[in-house]
């Protein structure tokens, strides 16, 4: 080859990189009539929270891991009842018949009939790691846009679509500042929502998907997996039952079932083994518990543990244990807690037993 082509090369090459780079750098193309509500970077986007009646759901970027979105599950304090007799705080009130009653009276009434029972504690917040679907969800927040504009409107329009009493809100945080907006549904229950900005109170039509996931949040945004490696991540398997272990040589390749070896023994395959834990890896979470919350009385020990290792390195464990309400909860090396499994695991102890027993 000519060093003039060679040349010529070199400089086609620059130029696509240069292309890719500025189609990277360049802004999304917007749909017909959209408006920028808040224009931001999504580098700049800290959290998310969204607000209903009863509960709340935020996404937020971890401070120590930037890349991994938390999805925060929460609920708030249920109103106290307002009924006949009552104020809106729940305070008896006389009613048409006792009209004649004094002061004296009226401080001496049964207090039981007119104050609402005190409101069931609400649990703590539960946070959860993300999974991809957060992580697209969280991005398309910076910069935020909507579908319309439609500007300041009054005080009949905004109670005619819902924005005058609404108690569904948004919030974006960027760089530690709070924007806050009001959210309305369409009057007819589907449709584009609508959102108030309400540091001017420019009224917006988002997209009709826009809060879709955060609205199933709980279904929608957690991240499930036990493991982030699959049943070709590792080749060994090392099960502990209290103070017995007992290692295997590990091969498989997904989708299939791992076969297990003992190690004294790589030639020979164990079926027992395989099926075992084979039943483990394909169990499926009932719920995860968030980072740092704890399983009514769990056992002090685990039943059993698994510790998968790769090249004489450890890539993963999992624990399972058995709560005092005797349902099972497992822990892994990913998951933020504890996540509760279903039952009819005690066959699955009871084997992992026989499999460390000493030969």
């Amino acid at each position: 080859m000519k060093a003039r082509d060679v040349a010529v090369q070199g400089v086609l090459a620059g130029v696509a990189l240069v292309a890719a780079f500025l189609v990277w750098q360049r802004e999304p193309s917007r749909a017909p009539g959209e408006v920028t509500v808040e224009d931001a970077q999504a580098s700049a986007l800290d959290r998310i929270r969204y607000d209903e009646e009863a509960r709340f759901v935020e996404l937020f970027r971890d401070p120590q891991d930037r890349d991994t979105v938390w999805v925060r599950l929460g609920s708030k304090p249920a109103k106290p009842e307002v009924g006949p007799g009552t104020t809106d705080g729940g305070v008896a009130r006389p009613g048409p018949g006792d009209a004649g009653m004094d002061a004296g009276a009226l401080a001496t009434v049964d207090t039981d009939a007119g104050t609402p029972a005190s409101p069931a504690p609400v649990p703590p917040p539960r946070e959860l790691r993300g999974n991809d679907v957060a992580q697209k969800l969280f991005a398309r927040f910076a910069p935020l846009r909507a579908q319309r504009d439609l500007g300041v409107l009054d005080d009949t329009k905004l109670n005619e679509i819902g924005l005058a009493k609404t108690e569904r809100g948004l919030t974006l945080t960027f760089d530690g500042t709070p924007r806050t907006f009001r959210l309305a549904a369409p009057a007819s229950g589907w449709g584009a929502p609508y959102l108030q900005r309400t540091s001017d109170g420019h009224v917006f039509l988002l997209g009709p998907a826009q809060l879709t996931d955060l609205e199933a949040a709980a279904s929608r945004l957690v991240d499930r997996r036990l493991h982030t490696f699959d049943v070709d991540g590792f080749d060994r398997v090392v099960i502990t039952t209290g103070t017995t272990s007992r290692a295997f040589v590990a091969s498989g390749k997904p989708p299939g079932a791992v076969q297990l070896s003992p190690v004294d023994a790589p030639a020979t395959p164990d079926d027992f083994a395989r099926n075992w834990h084979d039943r483990l890896w394909r169990l499926t979470p009932v719920d995860f518990l968030g980072r740092g919350e704890a399983p009514p009385g769990l056992a002090p020990t685990p039943a059993f543990r698994v510790e998968y290792q790769r090249g004489g390195k450890t890539v993963g464990e999992l624990s399972m244990a058995k709560a005092s309400d005797n349902s099972w909860y497992a822990r892994t090396e990913f998951t933020p807690g504890w996540a509760r499994m279903g039952g009819g695991l005690e066959l699955l102890a009871e084997d992992a037993v026989k499999l460390t027993a000493p030969r």
